[in-house]
């Protein structure tokens, strides 16, 4: 008959075999640490060059890529004036980690073409509006008469409106989407050279 074991006994067998690997869990607490110090940054509580001059070199490579991590991330299409103080933010930690002196040239690009993007934006709404308008005021219309009384319809809720606003202003992101991917490729391999 077999011999049987306790559970203790089959779980220390299975260990026995795992050896713990310590540099391994440093490197994931200096990332875990250094995506901390990154939004922390963005908050505007920390400075991130002195953050990483007072880390051990051999554990600064991976506090940058938590670092690196987070902030790439935050390379979105703005969604109007108010996001260009959290995309120069971004740009300043990126270039704290990246040590690339064609670095900053490139996201004042890439800050310049956030702009034409939140002009053309703002010039695609006002001009879906104008196209929309004469369905939306036959529609005010068609209500009036039913209800009697004038009737004022804001465009975001009327589902055909918002319908017709999301498939052209979707085509025009769509169109800047391509220039973002290739921005953080293009970050990232100065990053890991």
């Amino acid at each position: 008959m077999g011999e049987i074991k306790t559970a203790l006994e089959i779980a220390l067998e299975r260990t026995e075999t795992v050896k713990s690997d310590k540099s391994g869990i440093d490197q994931f607490e200096m990332k875990k640490r250094g995506k901390k110090l990154a939004n922390d940054f963005l908050e505007g509580k920390v400075d991130l060059a002195e953050e990483i001059k007072k880390t051990e070199a051999d554990r600064r490579e991976s506090l940058k890529q938590g670092i690196f991590d987070v902030l790439i991330a935050q390379i979105v299409l703005p969604s109007g004036k108010e996001d260009e103080k959290r995309i120069e933010q971004v740009g300043k930690g990126l270039a704290a980690v990246i040590n690339n002196s064609q670095f900053p040239a490139m996201f004042k690009q890439l800050v310049q073409f956030f702009d034409r993007y939140i002009e053309e934006s703002a010039q695609y709404e006002q001009a879906i509006r104008q196209q929309y308008a004469p369905k939306l005021r036959q529609k005010e219309e068609e209500l009036s008469r039913r209800f009697g009384r004038e009737v004022r319809i804001d465009p975001f809720q009327d589902p055909e409106f918002i319908a017709f606003y999301n498939q052209h202003m979707n085509a025009l992101k769509g169109n800047y989407e391509s220039v973002i991917k290739q921005a953080k490729d293009e970050a990232r391999r100065m990053f890991e050279n």
